[in-house]
């Protein structure tokens, strides 16, 4: 600090020398003047000059400093004093005089100076400052101190005190005596002189320049960083979209190497098979060959033996070993090795896809290679999308189902859904094209010329194992379909039917369960071609405390294709149902039956929806929104939407189903009625009646099916009566819950027939496989006929003509059986005894109803001369009262096959 405080009185004195101009000046006077001699006459004369004492009406500005003992300059303590003549620093004397030999000094400089002080004047010595309690601008000055006067001000104010350093006057000759400079501080406080101040305001100036010109550039630097920064993120960006998009491309290829590998698996079998049947040939073939060898030795022999003709395929030379022999075989068949004994088999054809390698010889297969499209046509994909060879068939990778069911598989090639893959369209060798080859369906042949107009076919169901002790069945439950009888229409495929032909297809599934689920269980027919949560039909199955079985029949209407699926879903609204503790299937006699119809009969099938009710009512008449129709002009809704109106005569089949809440004790008691009503001509009759055992607080479903005939014109509508004091929402959702489904047949190859429930020989009490007595509403039917006579009177009804038939059997009674059991049993005329063709069965009555009731529905093909009866049965318990008049009714549909 002291080395800077040096530097810096240097330069004080440095500026004092170059810019004041100190002229010499004589001291004029008497006795004032040192080392002059005064006159009497000079007496009275004033001293003029540097050496002249000082005058006393003007007082000095400086200041006393004292030096701390750590080298900064510090106010001393003694109050201002008034400094005497001597202390005046003298810059009008000679150099000699002032800097070449000792300072003249006063009486009164007591104290000692140090260092570049001793060369200064004494008013701009370091003096000593008392430390005062209050310091700054804003504290009063002391006694006898005058405050300090700001920095602007300064010059001014001190050459107004100091007359020395007045220019002198032109006249008078005198020369400018320049500009003091005096260094000052505030009192109180450690500052450096005001000379110093002045210096470091200019030099900060300056640092405040270089510091603001330092943060523009600091700045500028920072800008580039910033944009060098963005850069290096668009950078890293563009880094992770091309790091994204090679992860696709290697999962693509991931995917394209997963295919490839299980068509090289695939193609490794067949060749591992071709191989091996081709190495057991040459062995076979090599073995002949040296066995004709030997025979032809034996016989060159000069033995007594007669010559004998060999042959190739059948060899005995007493060598004990018997070659094998497939007999004579047809011109397209060969001798099969791999069986024992061998036998003859059918030249494999090549399938659509293939081509012929070799061709089928008496001892070797033909032999097919698959065709790689891919390589015959490079661009069958087009030249940015990637084909991948199938067997059979190419796959374009990428391209969607649509795109590819509007032809971009070519000529020649369908679209396959199933594989999502284009394969070869098959050709018919033997029988005749029956529907062509199109974009996305494959050629369907016919082995006759005589197309079938119906065929009816029935499958057995069962639950699939469960995997887990704790097995849910809320995301629902596909039922395992086996076929019961061959038939050509579908074919069962684990736990769903895959369809072969075109047409319409009415179902009928009876099911019955005892399980402790809560709400309620849901049991639906869902067709592949359905959308997501959209069913065919549905019904929901009422039973939470497990106690008795429960039974119900649903049935639909549907458009099929070949390649479409059939599946059987149960399923519960939450995840509180266990199908190993809550679950018990009723073992049923022939449960699903499907009624197939030619396009060639002139069929039309319907389905729609009914709407929600949004409040809760008693009785109600839906109203209905189609969602499919094979023919608008044939079958439509009325001008309200709540009835189904037909422009021609016909044969109707028809099923109405509603899913609905009930709230009320009387809903238990009383249940729920489905009527079906006919307009004709503007009268109403009705069709049927069916009963259901009412609820509280619960969910469930009312479903009538039947057959009847309509006219031109006929109106058919429904109705759900319920009792006064039950309070009732009806459901119209898309699931299938709440659907009507019909088909409509022409007169000319169809018919039907309804019957009631004879009063006479009604079963009552302990019931055992008794039949029931009808009573035929229609007078007469060519096809139809109730037996009237004989040991079958009333029990029997006879089909006169080949066809398929669909029957619904609805029954209401009052029982305390365990189980009861209701039959359709067919016989052919008067001999053997009756087969059953379908079963369903029915649980205890509900606590609190005073009726219930029963509904099988089935179809079957019959034969000319086959009879038809209801059976019976009560399981441990008894029939107390039929239903007569209402709920109870029999209805019967022909097609001619």
């Amino acid at each position: 600090m002291m080395s800077w405080l040096s530097s810096t009185w240097l330069s004080c004195l440095f500026l004092l020398l170059v810019f004041v101009e100190v002229p010499a000046e004589k001291c004029i006077g008497d006795s004032s003047c040192a080392g002059s001699t005064t006159t009497n006459n000079d007496q009275h004369k004033p001293c003029v000059g540097a050496r002249c004492p000082a005058k006393t009406s003007r007082t000095s500005r400086s200041y006393q400093h004292t030096a701390s003992s750590d080298g900064f300059f510090q106010p001393g303590r003694g109050s201002h004093q008034q400094p005497s003549a001597s202390s005046r620093v003298d810059i009008s004397g000679t150099t000699a005089d002032t800097w070449g030999g000792a300072p003249h000094l006063s009486s009164n400089a007591t104290r000692d100076c140090k260092g570049i002080e001793c060369k200064l004047p004494l008013r701009m010595r370091l003096k000593s400052r008392t430390r005062v309690s209050c310091t700054g601008e804003g504290c009063p000055p002391a006694e006898g101190q005058q405050s300090v006067v700001r920095l602007s001000d300064r010059a001014a104010h001190f050459i107004g005190e100091v007359p020395e350093f007045h220019y002198s006057n032109a006249e008078l000759g005198g020369a400018p005596l320049g500009v003091q400079l005096t260094c000052d501080i505030k009192p109180g406080e450690n500052e450096v002189p005001s000379e110093d101040a002045l210096i470091l305001q200019l030099q900060l100036a300056k640092g405040q320049e270089k510091f603001v010109e330092s943060l523009k550039s600091q700045q500028k630097t920072i800008t580039e960083l910033q944009q060098k920064l963005s850069e290096q993120q668009n950078l890293l960006v563009s880094q992770q979209r091309e790091i994204l998009e090679q992860q696709r491309r290697m999962y693509d290829q991931m995917d394209m190497i997963k295919i490839q590998y299980s068509i090289l698996l695939d193609t490794v079998k067949q060749m591992s098979f071709q191989s091996l049947q081709e190495d057991i040939q040459q062995y076979f073939e090599a073995h002949l060959q040296g066995l004709q060898n030997q025979v032809r030795n034996h016989l060159q022999k000069p033995y007594s033996v007669h010559k004998v003709d060999v042959d190739a395929k059948v060899i005995d030379v007493g060598l004990g070993i018997d070659l094998p022999d497939c007999g004579p075989c047809e011109s397209d068949e060969f001798c099969s090795l791999q069986k024992t004994p061998p036998q003859c088999e059918k030249c494999t054809l090549c399938p659509a896809g293939f081509f012929q390698l070799s061709d089928c010889n008496e001892n070797i297969d033909r032999i097919c290679q698959d065709r790689d499209e891919c390589m015959d046509s490079p661009n069958v994909c087009g030249e940015r999308i990637k084909c991948l060879n199938t067997p059979g068939g190419f796959r374009c990778l990428g391209v969607a189902e649509k795109d590819a069911a509007l032809g971009l598989c070519g000529d020649q090639y369908f679209f396959n859904k199933e594989l999502q893959e284009c394969q070869a369209c098959s050709e018919c060798e033997e029988g005749v094209v029956a529907f062509p080859c199109t974009a996305d369906s494959d050629t369907i042949c016919t082995t006759t010329s005589d197309t079938k107009l119906s065929e009816s076919c029935s499958a057995m169901l069962s639950m699939p194992s469960a995997k887990m002790a704790n097995s849910q069945i809320f995301p629902g439950l596909s039922l395992r379909v086996k076929e019961k009888i061959h038939c050509d229409v579908f074919s069962p495929e684990d736990s769903h039917v895959v369809f072969k032909q075109h047409g319409l297809l009415w179902i009928d599934l009876n099911f019955a369960v005892r399980h402790s689920c809560r709400n309620f269980l849901q049991l639906s027919l869902k067709h592949n071609n359905s959308e997501d949560g959209y069913e065919l039909s549905g019904s929901r199955i009422e039973q939470p405390d497990g106690k008795f079985f429960q039974s119900t029949s649903i049935s639909a209407a549907a458009e099929v294709e070949p390649s479409q699926t059939l599946t059987v879903v149960l399923k519960s609204p939450n995840q509180y149902c266990n199908q190993s503790k809550d679950l018990h299937v009723y073992d049923l006699n022939t449960p699903l039956s499907l009624f197939w119809l030619s396009h060639d009969t002139g069929a039309v099938a319907m389905t729609a929806q009914m709407s929600t009710a949004m409040h809760y009512q008693t009785n109600y008449r839906p109203t209905f929104r189609i969602i499919s129709v094979s023919d608008p002009y044939m079958v439509s809704l009325s001008h309200d939407g709540r009835s189904i109106k037909f422009t021609e005569s016909g044969v109707v089949k028809f099923v109405f189903q509603q899913a609905l809440y009930a709230m009320g004790p009387t809903c238990v008691r009383e249940g729920f009625t489905l009527i079906s009503y006919i307009n004709r001509n503007g009268s109403n009759s009705e069709l049927m009646q069916v009963f259901k055992s009412g609820v509280n607080y619960r969910d469930t479903s009312v479903s009538g099916s039947g057959a009847a005939k309509v006219s031109s014109g006929d109106v058919i509508s429904f109705e759900v009566l319920s009792p006064a004091q039950c309070n009732v929402r009806y459901f119209g959702e898309n699931s299938g819950i709440s659907m009507l489904s019909l088909i409509w047949i022409p007169t000319s190859i169809s018919t039907a027939i309804t019957a009631s429930i004879s009063t006479t020989g009604l079963p009552t009490g302990a019931v055992k496989n008794k039949f029931l007595s009808f009573n035929q509403d229609v007078p007469h039917d060519r096809i139809i006929q109730l037996i009237i006579t004989g040991q079958f009177a009333h029990k029997y009804f006879r089909f006169t003509e080949n066809g398929g038939v669909s029957v619904s059997f609805n029954l209401k009674l009052i029982h305390s059986c365990n189980v009861v059991k209701v039959s359709l049993n067919t016989r052919i005329n008067d001999q053997g005894q009756p087969s059953i063709v379908a079963q369903q069965i029915g649980g205890q009555m509900p606590e609190g109803s005073q009726w219930t009731s029963v509904s099988l529905r089935s179809s079957f093909d019959v034969l000319n001369g086959t009879m038809l009866s209801v059976s019976l049965d009560c399981v441990r318990g008894r029939i107390n009262q039929i239903a007569v008049e209402k709920g109870t009714n029999l209805s019967i549909l022909w097609v001619s096959s």
